[in-house]
């Protein structure tokens, strides 16, 4: 077990005795678990937090538990998604796959690791809206190539705590005031001793067509929550807003100017798309219009045309650039109701 797991390190002494027995029982596969006996805090919520912290622990996907009247002790009793010899067997080949996957970060830096990371969900990974029973898992990412956010924030999880590169699954409230009944997930890096929000789900959502988007990558906590839930459990504050990836790579512009004149460099090099993060002021209508009006001159005076996708609670502009006019502005949700 890891130093000082994040949830771990959030509960009362009885619980993280509980915690500990738990995470070394269900890694032997064992069938039923002795735990100490707490009272006041939920089994249920130590058990979803023990997984947040402990993906690897995919196989694990229920318990039942049992206890004599004033008995100190539980007898937990998990749930496993496989028998013993085939978790046995998922067990290795998870090992071996991510051994693999990690091999080529021993020698980057930790921000070149979560790019890494990052891309290799986009590169790998398609959102699956049917929700099989392994999505939510490591193994859907890892072996099928599909995942729902739970399981695409857990594989994340799993290949930073590989190379020692400190990540938290933040996890989001339901609405229910709209009696929305779902959870979204996504992960918290510590880069140079600075948390950013990291939503790998969104963004491989957003990635279309060859074009790796970064809309999420690296936020602070006034950008993610424009368009995130509150949080269903505490999580480690991100206030740096200067990591936030098109600052980082001088694609985040305050002058309409600017943009205007990028956008003619990126079809004087012949490329096909430019993606850029606009921070000179809210995004208004007004603002957008006058963007999309010198994207589209600055693309005329080059014989092309554009189509302009918008994600509007980031404030970022993917461009395409086409052969047919007239200029077509297109909203972009981001998000599991996408694809």
């Amino acid at each position: 077990m890891s130093a000082s797991p994040y949830y771990y390190s959030r509960m009362s002494r009885p619980m993280q005795e509980a915690y500990h027995a738990l995470v070394t029982g269900m890694a032997d596969v064992q069938s039923a678990i002795r735990i100490p006996r707490f009272g006041g805090e939920d089994l249920s919520t130590l058990f979803f937090q023990l997984r947040l912290d402990h993906p690897e622990l995919f196989y694990a996907v229920g318990f039942s538990c049992r206890a004599a009247y004033n008995a100190e002790t539980w007898e937990f009793v998990p749930d496993y998604m496989f028998p013993k010899p085939k978790v046995r067997e998922h067990q290795r080949a998870l090992k071996a796959r991510v051994e693999r996957l990690t091999r080529p970060m021993q020698g980057m830096t930790p921000p070149e690791q979560e790019r890494y990371i990052h891309d290799f969900i986009l590169d790998n990974v398609r959102y699956d809206k049917l929700e099989k029973p392994y999505s939510h898992e490591v193994i859907g990412p890892l072996t099928n190539g599909v995942g729902v956010c739970e399981g695409i924030a857990k594989t994340v999880k799993l290949l930073c705590d590989a190379v020692g590169l400190p990540c938290v699954i933040a996890i989001s409230d339901r609405d229910r005031a709209n009696g929305e009944k779902y959870l979204h997930a996504w992960n918290i890096i510590t880069l140079n001793g600075k948390r950013y929000h990291l939503d790998a789900t969104f963004d491989n959502t957003l990635s279309k067509n060859g074009v790796k988007r970064y809309d999420y990558y690296n936020l602070d906590d006034k950008r993610i929550f424009r368009d995130h839930r509150a949080l269903l459990y505490p999580a480690p504050p991100c206030t740096d807003a200067d990591g936030f990836f098109y600052r980082t790579e001088k694609l985040s512009f305050t002058k309409p100017e600017d943009v205007e004149k990028r956008i003619d460099q990126s079809i004087r090099k012949k490329r096909d798309t430019y993606v850029f993060h606009w921070r000179g002021g809210y995004l208004t209508r007004e603002a957008l219009s006058d963007l999309c009006q010198r994207i589209e001159h600055a693309a005329a005076k080059r014989e092309k045309g554009v189509e302009i996708f918008v994600n509007w609670p980031q404030a970022v502009l993917q461009v395409r650039f086409t052969d047919q006019k007239p200029m077509t502005v297109t909203n972009e949700d981001a998000g599991e109701d996408v694809q």
